[in-house]
């Protein structure tokens, strides 16, 4: 696992062109722009090397956000970075553990001092491991814990320190359709989602009264890498896409737009919510 740098290269800038304006049909409504734009806010997002935190990041990027990539590998951080960059948006790269408590501080100052006030934090980072709860290892559920639930808790609270002086903020915490329903041979992480939700929860609770707001994102079946497997799975899919109203697989993109509400004025009065984003599953039995 890799640790901040002590160097200045630990936060790797990127510019985006000069920005030309919107003319013609291109030009954004005021009204809109007020409600769901992003433009001017700083966005942390955990695990957004690759999957549902890469695609989060962008969609933010792309709502004017300047967004600062997470993840354990430069490399791939480093490339999210630059596929930002190439579209026009604005993006740093953030090298650190959110399961080390003391990493997590560090990065969270670094990223205050060097990109500025974090507006926005986006707890995605998550690992699934799949066995049969009586041949659940203590270590993996350990391993799982802390990449799902403690990491949450050590971003979470480390940007509310900064936050709670400022008197505002935006975090949201990627739950999952697990947090409300079981599937077999995955109980440990059914319970580590479960207790983000109500993390999320507390979090509101504590920290509404300093103008932070605190929502859950719920994704359901999305194709990742971390689904590679099922969606794979022929029998899987099949039971999958019965089970689901909408008939289908979510893509990672259709995330984007919850995320932005969530992070954005239109969500002014909505704390403690967690927004299901699922094609309908948890609806039906």
């Amino acid at each position: 696992m890799l640790s901040i740098p002590s160097g200045p290269t630990s936060l790797l800038a990127a510019k985006p062109p000069a920005d030309k304006g919107l003319t013609g049909a291109k030009r954004v409504n005021p009204n809109l722009e007020r409600l769901f734009g992003l433009k001017g806010r700083v966005a942390l997002v955990t695990g957004s090397s690759g999957g549902i935190g890469e695609a989060l990041a962008k969609g933010i990027a792309e709502a004017g956000a300047k967004v600062v990539v997470n993840g354990r590998t430069a490399d791939k951080v480093d490339a999210v970075v630059a596929e930002v960059a190439a579209a026009g948006g604005q993006a740093h790269g953030a090298v650190f553990d959110v399961t080390k408590s003391a990493e997590v501080r560090a990065g969270v100052a670094r990223i205050e001092a060097e990109v500025g006030p974090i507006d926005i934090l986006v707890n995605n980072a998550g690992i699934q491991r799949r066995a049969p709860l009586e041949d659940f290892a203590e270590e993996t559920w350990g391993e799982l814990m802390r990449a799902n639930l403690d990491s949450v808790f050590y971003v979470g609270q480390a940007a509310a320190k900064f936050m709670i002086p400022r008197k505002r903020g935006r975090i949201i915490n990627v739950c999952s359709v697990q947090s409300e329903l079981g599937r077999p041979n995955i109980a440990p992480y059914t319970a580590s989602k479960g207790a983000v939700k109500m993390l999320t929860k507390g979090m509101a609770i504590d920290w509404g009264k300093h103008g932070i707001r605190v929502n859950g994102l719920g994704p359901g079946y999305f194709k990742t890498d971390l689904n590679k497997a099922l969606v794979e799975d022929e029998k899987f899919s099949s039971w999958l896409t019965g089970r689901t109203p909408l008939g289908r697989w979510g893509e990672t993109e259709e995330l984007v737009g919850a995320a932005i509400f969530l992070a954005s004025d239109a969500s002014s009065f909505v704390n403690g919510h967690i927004l299901y984003v699922d094609g309908g599953i948890t609806a039906s039995i």
